[in-house]
């Protein structure tokens, strides 16, 4: 079997029918070019997500109450009042993996300098909070020691609420706010972080000592969370279980009992974040794969077409020694031709619409195995939508076929 001569036959055929070709290739090319740039965005947006978070440090790790029985009432995690100062300085004094450390709580409320005001959250910490975020003070300085001893009414504030409150530019190093209605100075600004890959504005953000928060602020005798730092990344599974031994004995849980508390880092909110985000992926490329198999379908009806206007040309073949298979070969290698020909262009399409996609402040990822696997998606899909209209020309009777009109 000659099957250069084949595809010979078959691309003159198919450049004797340029518009037929190209219309019947349009499935495939929308097809392939919308899987690509679907599975680009997903992939894309991963690894936004995943470097979002590893920018809030891969070795965090945050301490949270848990759901839990108070007043005989199931209570949700953030209505439990389960952690302690007392959990906060047995971790600082026993705990060996852990770095950096600070209690944590915050209240929303209204920040407001003479006429102006925004709304934001207010979040009580020590120094350390900066460091194990990854914040960086730009001008003045982060509050001490003494001022969290002394509940003082100082804070560190982020950008967005600089811009909001001194709209005309006004220094606000030594300026008192208020927050809500308890006055506070501000003795340090961060430099601006932008938005991250959740939409969320990095900089809408004020810092204070946690005393101050925590018995000026909120009036209460608790801590919400502790946040900290493992010593390096590789030791934070250790640290986490320092963490948790340590807090299963300050609480007297017994082995078997459900903990009253929640520890956890950042790499399983990146594990969490990851599969969410494959399935997304996995979601959009099968919502676009539907136009490939309505392109397949468009491949197999312009076969049969093509089938039965040849007929003639077929019958005339067999007649001078075509056998079934040759007639078979040759209308499945045209069915192949156009879906592996309308793959390159959908690819080539789906690579610039992910660029142009990027433009938009959209991230984008193209993955090469999703090239790899629309070129095996169109080949299969021209031999799966070819071959029935090609198995019914490789049978056609000759003298038959010679009659038909």
């Amino acid at each position: 079997m000659d099957f250069g001569n084949l595809i010979k036959i078959a691309v003159k055929a198919l450049l004797n029918n340029k518009t037929r070709g190209f219309l019947t290739m349009l499935g495939i090319i929308i097809g392939v070019a919308s899987v690509i740039a679907m599975l680009a965005i997903g992939a894309g947006s991963k690894q936004s997500i995943r470097d979002e978070i590893g920018s809030m440090g891969s070795n965090m790790i945050t301490v949270s109450p848990g759901n839990g029985r108070f007043g005989g009432v199931r209570q949700s995690g953030s209505s439990m009042q389960t952690l302690k100062m007392e959990d906060y300085e047995s971790i600082v004094r026993e705990a060996s993996y852990v770095d950096k450390i600070t209690p944590t709580m915050s209240a929303s409320g209204q920040a407001i300098k003479g006429s102006n005001n925004t709304p934001t959250t207010m979040y009580g910490t020590n120094a350390d909070y900066l460091e194990i975020r990854g914040y960086t003070v730009e001008s003045g300085s982060v509050f001490d020691e003494s001022d969290i001893k002394h509940a003082s009414k100082v804070c560190v504030v982020g950008s967005t609420v600089v811009s909001e409150l001194f709209p005309d530019g006004e220094e606000p190093l030594g300026q008192v706010i208020r927050f809500n209605k308890t006055p506070m100075k501000i003795v340090g600004v961060l430099q601006s972080r932008g938005y991250n890959g959740m939409g969320m504005d990095q900089d809408d953000l004020i810092i204070a000592p946690y005393t101050t928060v925590q018995k000026r602020i909120l009036a209460i005798n608790y801590i919400q969370g502790i946040t900290c730092s493992a010593i390096s990344e590789e030791y934070t599974d250790q640290a986490i279980d320092e963490i948790t031994r340590i807090l299963q004995t300050n609480h007297d849980i017994k082995i078997g009992q459900d903990n009253d508390f929640n520890v956890r880092s950042q790499q399983e909110m990146m594990e969490t974040m990851s599969s969410v985000m494959d399935m997304l992926t996995v979601l959009l490329a099968c919502v676009a794969g539907i136009s490939l198999i309505v392109g397949g379908i468009g491949i197999m009806n312009i076969m049969y077409v093509s089938v039965t206007e040849r007929t003639r040309e077929i019958g005339l073949r067999m007649s001078i020694g075509a056998k079934g298979r040759h007639i078979l070969w040759q209308f499945l290698i045209e069915s192949v031709i156009i879906s592996v020909l309308g793959g390159l262009i959908g690819v080539i399409l789906g690579v610039v619409a992910s660029k142009v996609i990027s433009l938009f402040n959209m991230p984008t990822a193209v993955q090469p195995f999703s090239i790899v696997l629309s070129f095996l998606v169109c080949t299969v899909t021209g031999i799966f939508f070819g071959w029935y209209p090609a198995r019914k020309a490789s049978r056609l009777n000759p003298i038959d076929a010679l009659r038909y009109e």
